[in-house]
């Protein structure tokens, strides 16, 4: 496939006008949450640079049938639609459509009103459909003509289609994007479920069988096992080999052995064995009936996993998405091939659209000829990394089966806790098993550490964890610094070879105390020599000291500092060796990674509190909501919890705002009042302005929204950190923990010389980081030029760039232009578009 596309230079985005453009939005084939967000996005962005947008209700079936079913949409249309799951636009499949027939009374009804392009909402099904529709454009328009449908004038002004895609589809099965719109939120459907039934399941000794949709694809199946830690997982990509019948029942006989109360089986809908029979849930479940006598039940999820309101993530991706949809159609040309907007890591990318649609079809077609092991690679990276770590933390062994490793891994949590944190420890200590090693948990932190709470932790100790919250090791924000001597000696005594600490920004700065006294260690590795001096003629190793009687009173206590030098080389040789923090923060201010574990859960917590606040003003007409959201001096919660939840403003410490940007911000709630949409919601991160605070933001907007509209306040507080660890956390934590685990290994083994273990170079000191597209290992004391140590946060955020998009979704003007990664960057302070003041939210 083609690389994402790139700029080949930076340009003002204010160049790219919609004047005299129209463009239709449609949904089409299956429904997922987060469509109306990207519904949203798209008819927003379009207004915005003056384009004409239109809805497209019913998909193709209401292109094809016209009249009121393409509609002009309004700013004020897509209020209110972020939270909805499904699509309000509606959708349908549409025989029709594939005929030739269908097309030209659909390409007629786009004429009518100059719509020549097309954002297409939808699977590979519905954008291959886009794109034939594209490649007949020119026909069509020659036979309407002929027909005396349109005149030439038509013909001349719409002689161009231009499309965009948009996958919304729950399965993640389209090649080139990581994560399409819906699957996230099909998965919380899902783990929802699973907790609920563990409870239940646990309580009876039950093992549960769960289908989930997946005809075609297994990703809902995987992450699945993956988030909730099942013990068998049955998909279509992954035929399990002939006598997986008996290996299943021996797993689970096990697990009861080992006093496990619950066993989960996880199948996609499309699972079949190696010889393409179907693997059902019925079958499944008479097996370890017949087999085992185990109390077994059956559930079905159904079209539940389609349902319910769009999760953070998918309304975050939505949005990216449809305003990068507007930006291509905007700087479509003649030669333009259709495309569609993806996600690579965490940016949004264009690809050519039939070159992704051809790639999934190669899926099937390699899945058809029994080339597994093909299909897997062709479903991308992202699928891939996936299954092999399931593959990881699912292959159990006997202790005889083990490699051998005489090597000890300590694992701890620091800083504050963080939804994830226990999905983390779990995967660590069961790759860290596998790989030979004994794994050690210190409970609370280096505090724990120091005082030497530290106890050898096997592979059914951290059974079940990946979906508590919170950090079971315990953890405290004490940093090593002043107890180094101390945690040299526990490290010492236990025989620790390698540490993997799991945490926020006190992690950070704790890895970075250990490092530098690794340093320390290089300092005192000097050749010492003591010439004995002293009239007590009291040193040990010599039989005769230098001295007179003139120095009665003044015995050296050289022997005693030299003596210390050496202690003190000792405890650093002990602190020389691998160690890998892995980033666990609700706060996300964490130098060298993009996201961290714990955001993700936190950014929910924030969206569902923000939605049923809004609901609340339902009621009641023309009110503010002034939230206060966590995060220290970082103003990640406040910045993408504000875009999910489609606040009118946003607070934050990295984008300074003074009394009149204030002042701005209420002007434009004022004029909103004024239409059909008559509540507003601000966020504000705890610590964007010490002046500037919540209590008095509050005040006045109370005070200038007199008589227009009335405020409240919230300060979410500490419900951002509790909760169960959402799938997106639960998986991240799992699958960097793993990675970490493997470098551990491999660090050992190089730095393994002399009969003992011995790094004290920077790169075996690393943190584990996103950065855009890829994990990477990254030397602690390389990331120091990359911190604000005083406010605690990046100096480079990438997150920032997202800010242009919320303003411009909340209907402010903003400056930005387009980078050459094909995001939006801001490059001024914004103002509102019928303001003279200059805004910062």
């Amino acid at each position: 496939m083609a690389a994402p596309k790139r700029q080949d230079t930076r340009k003002f985005f204010e160049n790219l006008s919609g004047e005299g453009k129209s463009i239709a939005v449609l949904t089409s084939g299956g429904d997922a949450q987060g469509m109306n967000a990207a519904v949203r996005a798209a008819v927003r962005m379009g207004i915005y640079v003056g384009a004409k947008v239109y809805f497209i209700h019913e998909g193709y079936q209401g292109m094809v049938d016209g009249g009121d079913n393409i509609e002009e949409a309004t700013w004020e249309s897509v209020s209110s639609m972020l939270q909805v799951g499904g699509t309000v636009i509606g959708s349908a499949r549409c025989k029709e459509f594939r005929t030739h027939e269908g097309r030209l009374k659909a390409a007629r009804n786009l004429v009518q009103r100059g719509i020549t392009n097309l954002c297409v909402i939808g699977g590979d099904g519905s954008l291959t459909g886009a794109n034939l529709f594209r490649e007949e454009w020119s026909g069509l328009l020659d036979e309407l003509l002929q027909q005396g449908l349109i005149d030439e004038e038509g013909a001349r002004s719409n002689s161009e289609l231009h499309i965009v895609g948009m996958v919304g589809s729950i399965d993640n099965d389209f090649c080139g994007t990581d994560m399409t719109i819906g699957t996230d939120s099909a998965l919380h459907r899902i783990i929802e479920v699973v907790d609920a039934i563990m409870t239940t399941a646990q309580s009876h000794q039950r093992t549960f069988v769960l289908e989930v949709m997946g005809r075609h694809c297994g990703y809902l199946a995987l992450v699945s096992a993956l988030a909730c830690g099942a013990d068998w997982v049955f998909i279509p990509e992954m035929p399990p080999e002939d006598g997986w019948e008996d290996n299943m029942c021996q797993k689970l006989s096990e697990n009861r052995a080992d006093k496990k109360r619950l066993n989960i089986i996880i199948v996609a809908e499309g699972a079949i064995d190696s010889h393409n029979k179907p693997i059902t849930p019925d079958y499944i479940k008479d097996l370890v009936v017949r087999c085992l006598g185990f109390d077994t039940r059956v559930t079905i999820l159904g079209h539940v996993q389609r349902g319910g309101t769009p999760s953070a993530f998918d309304r975050i991706l939505a949005s990216r998405m449809g305003v990068e949809a507007v930006l291509a159609l905007l700087e479509a040309s003649a030669t333009t091939p259709a495309c569609v907007v993806s996600l690579v890591g965490n940016q949004a990318v264009r690809l050519p659209l039939m070159e992704c649609v051809q790639m999934t079809q190669e899926v099937q077609k390699a899945m058809d000829e029994k080339k597994f092991e093909e299909a897997v690679r062709l479903r991308g990276r992202s699928f891939e990394n996936n299954l092999s770590t399931y593959r990881l933390l699912s292959n159990r062994k006997a202790d005889s089966e083990l490699p051998h490793s005489s090597f000890n891994v300590a694992v701890l949590n620091v800083g504050a806790p963080a939804a994830g944190m226990n999905g983390a420890v779990r995967a660590a200590v069961r790759v860290g098993i596998t790989e030979g090693h004994k794994m050690f948990a210190v409970s609370d932190g280096f505090e724990g550490f120091y005082k030497g709470q530290i106890k050898e932790i096997k592979w059914g100790d951290v059974g079940g964890w990946t979906g508590q919250g919170g950090s079971l090791l315990g953890t405290k924000r004490t940093l090593p610094g002043k107890h180094l001597d101390k945690i040299a000696e526990q490290m010492r005594i236990h025989n620790i070879n390698a540490l993997l600490v799991i945490g926020g920004f006190e992690a950070y700065m704790g890895l970075l105390e250990l490092s530098a006294a690794r340093e320390k260690y290089d300092e005192l590795c000097v050749p010492m020599v003591m010439v004995p001096a002293t009239v007590s003629n009291n040193i040990p190793g010599s039989d005769l000291s230098i001295g007179s009687d003139t120095a009665l009173n003044a015995i050296t206590d050289a022997f005693e500092s030299l003596l210390q030098l050496y202690e003190a080389r000792a405890d650093y040789q002990e602190l020389c060796v691998p160690m890998c923090m892995l980033p666990a923060t609700i706060s996300n201010n964490v130098p060298g990674t993009d996201l961290s574990i714990g955001a993700d859960t936190s950014l929910n917590a924030i969206v569902e509190t923000c939605d049923r606040i809004k609901q609340s003003a339902s009621g009641t007409k023309r009110r503010v909501f002034i939230i206060e959201t966590m995060g220290g001096y970082c103003g990640y919660l406040a910045t993408v919890g504000g875009l999910a939840a489609g606040a009118d403003a946003v607070y934050i410490y990295e984008e300074p705002f003074d009394i009149r940007d204030l002042q701005a911000n209420v002007q434009h709630l004022t004029e909103k009042m004024k239409t059909s949409i008559q509540r507003g919601l601000v966020l504000r991160n705890e610590n964007s302005n010490e002046n500037f605070t919540t209590d008095f933001i509050y005040q006045l907007y109370s005070e200038e929204g007199q008589g227009v509209f009335d405020c409240r306040k919230n300060i979410l507080g500490h419900m951002q950190q509790g909760g169960a660890p959402s799938p997106f956390d639960r998986n991240f934590g799992t699958k960097i923990a793993a990675k970490a685990v493997q470098w551990i290994t491999r660090t050992l083994k190089d730095s393994f010389k002399g009969g003992r273990v011995f790094a004290n170079s920077d790169d075996t000191a690393c943190l584990l980081g996103m950065r855009r597209r890829a994990l990477v290992f990254q030397p602690v004391s390389q990331l120091r030029d990359e911190t604000d140590f005083v406010h605690r946060i990046p100096k480079e955020q990438w997150w920032l760039k997202l800010r242009p998009l919320m303003k411009i979704l909340a209907k402010y003007k903003t400056s930005y232009d387009v980078s050459d990664s094909g995001q939006l960057e801001h490059v001024t302070r914004v103002r509102p578009k019928d303001s003279k003041t200059s805004s910062a939210i």
